[in-house]
């Protein structure tokens, strides 16, 4: 069998092509370069050439052929134009995911199978089982703190026959000794972060170049709006009624707050021994507004840093945004009720299930283990299909719920089941 490595220069990819090679598969390797600009990004321009770099010399220490593209177009216009979209609607995709559907398993999977290849191998922390029916299990990494298998939900049948994944058994400090032992020239190369072939970015000022930057309020509800709202008191209704909910209801409960409401009247006083007139808000209950920002589409919910807001005791939070009033609203506290809800709604047009085979029907209710962001613990869950869409009921209320974002859900082995854009 002849595999293509995804040779990204870190020190995952590496020890993939080494296991493999010492396996006695025909090995070549392919770096992909998916992005030229540097506007907005927070490292040197040439990251990507020196990331090439130690990829070449990682192939060259293997013994395997090196092979370069560029996929920058179709990376452009598949990921980062839908990040675009996506935050200009006011919601936060995830760049990752879309890259490893659109590019690494589509394009770049295209590109190796032109040089030869039977399959693509990544430095996933993930897993495939191989089904007696001829179908594919994707399963979490082994390592807990590494399993990458999230940023793999949305991987098809097609594309998991030619995934290998050779590091999913591994630990990283295993992974790390392997690369260390082999003397890899990656063996110690530091983690990439940020979006997926960009890396670490200034996101307002990458977002920029797209999206024009408004200024408009930043508004911080209070809790006494929550004891007024009348949609707040319904949710909770309908939280204590367990999982016995109407296709409305869950509809009703997936919704969440539109704070629109909350208005603001203004009233000129006199200030200073000149008895200058200005403008002020006349008290408002139940919110105020306590800052400006650049633009709403900025902003994700549960966001903390860059808000520039002090004078609070605890943190303060982005609990909601508002594209077509370019507001942002905010609450203090981890615990503030405008960032925790009990359910999320998945549309018929974007459920994606791994195996088709496991695809719920109408009516159907299974329960799972979900997560709604990369990292955060497993949560436990009722998977509730109705005809408006895949409802998530969670056992517990999940804090900043964000739309844009991939819910994914696991059966309790591990298997990763499916997943959707909330």
């Amino acid at each position: 069998m002849k595999i293509c490595v995804g040779l990204s220069g870190g020190v995952d990819s590496s020890v993939a092509a080494l296991l493999l090679k010492r396996q006695g598969y025909d090995v070549f390797a392919m770096f992909m370069q998916n992005w030229h600009d540097t506007e907005g990004t927070l490292h040197g321009d040439c990251e990507w050439e020196e990331d090439k770099f130690v990829a070449e010399m990682v192939a060259r220490k293997i013994g395997i052929p090196f092979y370069f593209i560029d996929l920058s177009e179709q990376y452009r216009q598949r990921v980062v134009d839908y990040l675009f979209d996506e935050y200009a609607r006011g919601r936060t995709p995830n760049p990752d995911v879309l890259c490893n559907r659109e590019i690494k398993f589509d394009a770049f999977l295209q590109a190796a199978r032109r040089l030869g290849a039977d399959c693509v191998a990544t430095g996933h922390y993930c897993r495939k089982e191989a089904l007696p029916d001829g179908t594919f299990r994707l399963l979490a990494g082994t390592d807990p703190g590494k399993d990458q298998s999230y940023f793999l939900c949305q991987l098809t049948q097609e594309q998991l026959a030619r995934a290998v994944f050779p590091i999913g058994d591994l630990l990283k400090s295993e992974v790390r000794a392997i690369a260390r032992e082999a003397d890899l020239p990656s063996a110690d190369k530091k983690d990439s972060q940020g979006i997926c072939f960009v890396g670490k970015v200034d996101l307002p000022v990458f977002l920029q170049q797209k999206l024009r930057s408004v200024e408009g309020d930043v508004v911080e509800v209070f809790g006494a709006y929550y004891a007024d709202s009348a949609k707040h008191a319904r949710d909770r209704a309908l939280t204590a009624k367990g999982k016995d909910l109407t296709d409305s209801e869950l509809m009703e409960l997936s919704t969440p707050i539109d704070y629109s409401d909350i208005r603001f009247e203004t009233e000129i006083y006199r200030s200073g021994k000149h008895h200058v007139r200005k403008t002020r808000d006349k008290a408002n209950p139940w919110a105020r507004r306590i800052g400006r920002h650049e633009g709403a589409q900025f902003y994700t919910i549960g966001q903390r840093k860059g808000l520039g807001i002090g004078g609070h005791a605890n943190p303060v939070f982005v609990i909601a945004t508002d594209i077509a009033s370019n507001r942002i609203y905010v609450g203090e506290g981890e615990d503030h009720p405008g960032l925790l809800r009990k359910c999320l709604r998945i549309a018929p047009d974007e459920i994606h299930w791994i195996r088709p085979a496991e695809a719920m029907p109408v009516g159907g209710e299974r329960r799972c283990r979900v997560r709604i962001r990369y990292r955060q613990p497993l949560q436990d869950a009722t998977l509730l299909m109705r005809e408006g869409g895949l409802f998530i009921l969670f056992d517990e209320m999940q804090r900043s719920i964000t739309p844009g974002q991939f819910a994914v859900w696991y059966a309790d082995d591990g298997e990763l089941l499916g997943s959707g854009v909330i």
